[in-house]
């Protein structure tokens, strides 16, 4: 029998977004929870996310008037999702799912968490079966991370520490276009200087959630140990009973009376599992993922014969590789009129305003990686590029290290690129007659009302759609870049990790990256991974306290 050095009711491996939520629910029924970071920080790729949650049928719609009801959920999902959505997505998890994450949100605002509705934040693909044009998702209140005490500087912020709100978020886009962008920047200022005035410590989004739910825990006596990376799972009988953890230079073995959940992302900075499951080329050069997400939790688990699926997948995001290393991510800005993404010979090949996760898969379906981002100088005058180019306003450097190209004329372009002139001078040719028609007939760009919600309104007839014709001409080069894989273990409807013959794994449960996602290959609204995470985090909490009450 193994020896241990401490003994808890349960034992959680990361501390992305469900793991705090695992905690609440178990601290509730009186159970010692441990969440084991790896990194000197907690919080996991949701602190660095947009921070929001994808929940149908939440009750703050309901205060709203905003319709929306389990079958019109199940439809959009299963619309969405289609057949093919793998074990992950089976019809038990698909439900336990839907009915749970209403319950989770009343759950979560009775321990204190102010919830706002993203109103216009559409639905993915709204136009399927059961669709919502208004949205289903949820973001946070702003934080002050001062109430976080000592631990405020182990709270994982990942550079996007901007106290702003929805819809800020898109308003801010369109500073130089519309009013309401004018008054969302000013508000925005004013917001800082008060801040700073004050003394506070605001943040938003994805930080802004973490940060709310550490506290949460904390104050719940959930024990929280960065800098503890788990080193093996330990299995007696076939029973997963504790973990083996280097903290701090110090070999541990925890025992898990009720049971182990794996939260701990997937391995989008692992360049070798990237390699062996994920589609080529790839980079952990391209990855948004924390530091933290290398997959090993994953491998113990395959170890003990998990099953797996997806590991081909990732919530992808078009990405492009800035001067002085990093990288950036474009989703806001493709989206809007004067720019169009080609292949390598020059040709579109997907809706550029449409899902971000869907633009990465069919940059590998049609073989356009890395891509071109193609835009033109009402583009470059009006719009931010990426996250921290303003509009009008681009580095010298961006040219001088060819970061992006600059041309007189679409050939001159062309060939500054390597792309053919002559396909290129037709893509851009027939992509300005939809522009003048305001009907993309390739690729349907702006007929969805999530395309149109991150178009530029003063541009007509269509938000999404801009012709490429005044230069100078721009260019940049562009890879599918992600926040975190999406594909991992096989969990069933209570998140317990299943072997191939479909028996559960005793004591080991798994939520968030690491899993095969309910939602299957598709992102069908904006925080559905996080949202996923919350609740089957929940739910392997739920599941442990009451199947091994009497043990």
């Amino acid at each position: 029998m193994t020896s241990w050095t401490e003994e808890v009711d349960f034992v959680v491996i990361g501390s992305g977004a469900g793991s705090f939520c695992a905690g609440l629910a178990l601290r509730d029924l009186g159970k010692s929870v441990l969440v084991l970071e790896k990194t000197e920080l907690v919080g996991g790729s949701t602190a660095m996310s947009g921070g929001v949650l994808w929940v149908p049928n939440h009750p703050l719609q309901a205060r709203a008037g905003v319709p929306d009801s389990p079958e019109q959920a199940r439809a959009y999902l299963d619309a969405a999702v289609g057949d093919n959505g793998g074990p992950g997505s089976s019809p038990a998890r698909r439900d336990a799912f839907l009915k749970t994450g209403p319950q989770l949100i009343s759950y979560l605002e009775g321990k204190g968490m102010p919830f706002r509705r993203s109103e216009g934040w559409s639905d993915y693909y709204d136009e399927l079966p059961g669709g919502s044009a208004r949205g289903r998702s949820l973001s946070m209140e702003l934080f002050d991370t001062r109430e976080l005490g000592e631990w405020a500087g182990r709270l994982r912020g990942g550079g996007r520490n901007m106290p702003i709100r929805w819809p800020e978020t898109r308003l801010l886009m369109l500073a130089k276009r519309t009013p309401a962008g004018v008054f969302a920047a000013i508000r925005l200022a004013a917001r800082i200087a008060i801040m700073k005035l004050r003394g506070q410590k605001l943040v938003g989004m994805g930080t802004a959630i973490q940060g709310r739910m550490l506290k949460a825990a904390l104050a719940a006596g959930v024990d929280v140990r960065p800098n503890s990376p788990v080193t093996s799972l330990v299995e007696e009988g076939g029973r997963v009973v504790g973990v083996t953890v280097d903290h701090d230079g110090a070999a541990l073995k925890i025992r898990a009376r009720l049971g182990v959940l794996i939260n701990a992302g997937g391995f989008a900075r692992n360049a070798e599992m990237r390699k062996q499951y994920g589609p080529q080329p790839s980079s952990t050069e391209w990855t948004h993922s924390n530091p933290g997400e290398t997959g090993e939790a994953l491998r113990y688990a395959m170890d003990l014969g998990a099953a797996t699926d997806q590991l081909d997948q990732a919530v992808w995001l078009v990405t492009s590789l800035p001067p002085g290393g990093g990288r950036d991510f474009h989703v806001f800005d493709i989206s809007k009129p004067h720019i169009i993404l080609v292949d390598g010979q020059g040709r579109r090949f997907t809706n550029e305003s449409g899902s971000y996760m869907e633009n990465g898969q069919q940059m590998y379906r049609n073989h356009a990686v890395p891509a071109w981002a193609i835009f033109e100088s009402r583009h470059r005058n009006r719009y931010p590029w990426g996250t921290s180019t303003p509009p009008g306003i681009t580095p010298d450097k961006y040219f001088s290290e060819g970061y992006m190209k600059r041309a007189g004329t679409l050939d001159e372009l062309a060939q500054a690129c390597e792309l053919d002139p002559a396909v290129l001078r037709q893509t851009v040719e027939r992509f300005n007659g939809f522009a003048k028609s305001g009907k993309d007939l390739d690729f349907k760009r702006g007929d969805r009302a999530y395309d149109r919600g991150w178009g530029d309104p003063t541009v007509k007839p269509n938000p999404c759609l801009g012709a490429i014709e005044r230069g100078p001409f721009y260019a940049v080069k562009v890879y599918p870049g992600d926040v975190g894989t999406f594909g991992g273990l096989v969990t069933d409807e209570h998140a317990r990790v299943l072997r191939a013959d479909g028996g559960a794994i005793e004591g080991l449960y798994a939520t968030g990256n690491c899993t095969a996602s309910v939602m299957g290959a598709c992102y069908p609204g904006a925080g559905a991974s996080i949202s996923a995470s919350f609740v089957f985090g929940y739910l392997a909490a739920r599941h442990a306290a009451h199947a091994t009450a009497n043990v």
